[in-house]
C-alpha cells in the first residue's frame, strides 16, 4: 500500500553528471533516506554491459537484481517522511513504467559536450546505451503521457545557482528547502553503491556543489558521431528545464 504522505522522490539522470551531489544534497536532510542506483544490478544482469563496466559482479552480488522487486521496493518502502531514489535513466529497461506516476520524478541532464569525454575516460567504447539520452527523451515522452510529476534539471543551469535550482526543486516535490542541502562533509555515505570507488572521487573530495566549469577535453574523434545523435535528445531535456 503506497502511503499517500511520504514523498518519493525518483531522480532519472544520465552518467556523469551531477547526480551524486544531488543525492548527497538530500542525504543533509534529517527527513529523508536516499538510495543510490536500485536498479543498477537490474541493469548488469539484463544487458551485455557487465563485461566492461567496472566492478560489475561485485555489484550483482551486492543488490537485489529483479526490477520488478525494486520497483515494488521504491513504492512500499516507508522508513522516512521523503524518500530520495536516484537512478539512471537507461537503467529503467523493460520494465513497466506505469508506477512512475505514483511518484514524483526528476529529469537530470547534461550538456554531452561536457558528459561524453567524462565518461570516456572510465568506460571507453561509449555507446547511446551507456549514456541514456534517447532514454531520457522516451521516459519524458512516457511522463507526460502518464500525466506524471515531472519536473527537468539542467546539470549546467543548476551548478551556477544550487540554491535557486534546489529551492524550485524542493517547492516542486512539496517539501522545505533546508540550507544544509548545499553542503556535506567530505567522504563517502553509507548509502553509495559499491561501485563509488569508481566513479565518485570527485564528490568524495567536495563539500558542496562545485562552480560549473566547461570540459577543457575534447569528445574524442572515434566518438563524435555518438555526440551528434545526443545533442537533440539533450536540446528537448534543456528546453524543459527550469
Amino acid at each position: 500500500m503506497i502511503k499517500p504522505d511520504i514523498k518519493r522522490i525518483c531522480l532519472w539522470s544520465c552518467p556523469r553528471n551531477i547526480s551524486t551531489a544531488t543525492m548527497y544534497s538530500f542525504a543533509q536532510r534529517r527527513d529523508t533516506k536516499v538510495y543510490d542506483e536500485p536498479l543498477y544490478g537490474y541493469y548488469l544482469k539484463e544487458t551485455n554491459v557487465a563485461a566492461y563496466h567496472p566492478g560489475a559482479q561485485e555489484i550483482i552480488d551486492s543488490m537485489e537484481c529483479d526490477g520488478h522487486k525494486v520497483v515494488e521496493m521504491m513504492l512500499s518502502n516507508t522508513e522516512k517522511p521523503v524518500l530520495f531514489f536516484k537512478n539512471m535513466t537507461h537503467h529503467l529497461l523493460n520494465l513497466d513504467t506505469s508506477f512512475l506516476k505514483e511518484v514524483t520524478n526528476v529529469l537530470l541532464t547534461r550538456d554531452p559536450r561536457d558528459m561524453i569525454p567524462s565518461f570516456h575516460q572510465v568506460i571507453k567504447n561509449t555507446t547511446m546505451q551507456d549514456v541514456g539520452y534517447s532514454a531520457h527523451t522516451e521516459i519524458l515522452k512516457e511522463l507526460d503521457k502518464l500525466n506524471a510529476e515531472t519536473i527537468v534539471l539542467d546539470s549546467t543551469e543548476t551548478l551556477k545557482d544550487p540554491e535557486a535550482k534546489l529551492k524550485k526543486l524542493c517547492d516542486f516535490i512539496g517539501i522545505p528547502f533546508e540550507e544544509n542541502m548545499l553542503h556535506w562533509e567530505t567522504g563517502p555515505l553509507p548509502e553509495d553503491g559499491v561501485w563509488a570507488p569508481h566513479w565518485y572521487n570527485n564528490v568524495h573530495n567536495s563539500t558542496g556543489f562545485n562552480k560549473y566549469e566547461p570540459k577543457e577535453k575534447e569528445v574524442p574523434k572515434q566518438l563524435k558521431p555518438l555526440l551528434e545523435e545526443c545533442i537533440p535528445h539533450y536540446e528537448v531535456l534543456k528546453q524543459r528545464s527550469i
